[in-house]
């Protein structure tokens, strides 16, 4: 039973990702990217100008949503998780050094489209039962959009509900779970249970809770993460040339981790690194304008160019700090890169080989990695908790949201105890699917977002140009 539904999972990814998303993810971010001018890159400072600015206006007086930063925690809470480090490993271990440069090509086109999903998550939100701000895609195609397109908002919220429980929980679950078994010895079902309780005690206070710890959690960690990762990178720095080199040359050569003929080996480079790189950022799949739609300010554009942060923050930063660790520790060693990794006389999997590249490259460092995955995979469940719980009340009602708590609950468990590689494959899979009713609804509404760009820009520059004189 277990083979068949690997075997099941891993068509069904082969049937999103070897064209059909990395042609409508790439496509969607360059035309947007095109549209808007460069403009995420070129305002790229401003968008983290804005994101410490106390200037941002909100909502309303009573402040009834969060704040920009805790909008961009939350959503990168939802982001930085099992993709920064066993996803960045195992795309290496399959489609070679090359997914590399395939993930950083999803980012940059990646920033473009958060920034989209952002503003038009502004623009068109609402409020819901309770009197909270709510949005996100399944609310800017139900109230930006023709009513001949609402299938794509009912869709892609049974999607998110789907895609959410496989990706936002049970990947992370299992992630978890793979690393207190191979480094601490506890048994699965022990990881199950105390993970539930953890994840429903979090849970059941609702978006400011959920805003506070990511507040909080994903910072400090990522911290952490980074700078013991910079002190490895400094004492492998004459690695890192060939590190790059490495990645280059596998993006379009085919320089990868497992046997075959080029083109073969380039196509897997292109699938493992887009879809890694949705994987890591999210973006396309929407999931973090729902939490951008929750907070206080009132400027979509201001909002939009704070979400595009994510994208970089994740992939562009954390994702490379983790390839470079790896590949330049393992040239350091002596190493070539191959489908098995060998530090000393060990031989590892994608599941652990970034805890033992950080391990071999600083002392005890290892142990970074360790509680970095146990703290963003918790944190991730969580986000992804309050995305799943938005999109079953679209569905359904406010009544209804316990059950969507009850259900993350119980796919966490299950996260736990399943397969690692089935939960994978079929979690990319849906994430992929869940991409798709949101990237046609940006691609129709991309005229509207290019003209209030154009326009906010030119308000601006007026403003900038009448202080000058």
């Amino acid at each position: 039973m277990e083979a068949t539904l690997a075997g099941l999972a891993s068509q069904l990814y082969g049937i999103v990702w070897d064209v059909i998303m990395p042609v409508l993810l790439l496509g969607t971010g360059v035309y947007l990217t095109i549209g808007l001018r460069f403009m995420p890159i070129r305002r790229l400072k401003a968008g983290f100008s804005s994101l410490f600015s106390k200037k941002s206006t909100t909502h309303t007086e009573a402040h009834d949503g969060i704040t920009p930063m805790q909008s961009l925690m939350t959503a990168l809470s939802g982001t930085i998780g099992a993709g920064n480090i066993i996803g960045v490993a195992s795309a290496i271990l399959i489609g070679g050094p090359g997914a590399i440069f395939w993930m950083w090509m999803t980012a940059l086109c990646g920033m473009a489209t958060k920034y989209a999903e952002a503003l038009m998550a502004i623009k068109y939100r609402t409020r819901g039962e309770d009197g909270l701000l709510i949005g996100g895609p399944m609310y800017y195609i139900k109230i930006g959009l023709a009513k001949k397109w609402l299938f794509l908002g009912t869709s892609y919220a049974g999607m998110m509900v789907i895609a959410g429980f496989a990706t936002g929980h049970m990947i992370q679950a299992n992630a978890i779970s793979v690393v207190m078994e191979e480094n601490f010895g506890v048994d699965n079902i022990y990881t199950a249970v105390i993970l539930s309780v953890l994840v429903f005690s979090v849970i059941i206070g609702g978006l400011n809770s959920i805003a506070k710890m990511a507040e909080i959690t994903v910072p400090t960690m990522s911290i952490l993460y980074l700078v013991c990762g910079a002190i490895i990178l400094f004492l492998n720095a004459d690695a890192i040339p060939t590190a790059f080199g490495l990645i280059f040359d596998g993006a379009f050569n085919g320089t990868a981790a497992v046997g075959g003929f080029s083109g073969a080996l380039i196509a897997a480079a292109i699938a493992q690194g887009v879809s890694r790189g949705l994987y890591s950022n999210e973006a396309g799949t929407g999931s973090a304008a729902i939490a951008h739609a929750s907070s206080e300010t009132q400027d979509p554009i201001q909002q939009g160019e704070i979400a595009m942060l994510g994208t970089v923050i994740d992939t562009l930063i954390i994702c490379t700090f983790t390839a470079l660790i790896i590949l330049t520790v393992q040239i350091d060693i002596g190493g070539v890169v191959q489908s098995t990794w060998m530090f000393g006389e060990e031989t590892y999997s994608g599941a652990v080989l970034t805890s033992q590249a950080f391990a071999e490259g600083l002392p005890g460092g290892g142990y970074v990695v360790i509680i970095g995955q146990l703290v963003f995979s918790f944190t991730t469940i969580i986000a992804w908790s309050l995305y799943v719980e938005r999109a079953g009340v679209f569905l359904s009602s406010e009544k209804y949201k316990m059950i969507f708590r009850v259900l993350s609950i119980v796919f966490v468990f299950a996260g736990c105890i399943g397969s690692f590689s089935t939960i994978w494959a079929f979690g990319l899979a849906t994430l992929g699917i869940l991409a798709a009713p949101n990237l046609i609804a940006l691609l129709i509404k991309s005229k509207e977002i290019f003209a209030m760009t154009r326009e906010a820009h030119e308000a601006r520059q007026n403003i900038e140009n009448q202080n000058a004189e």
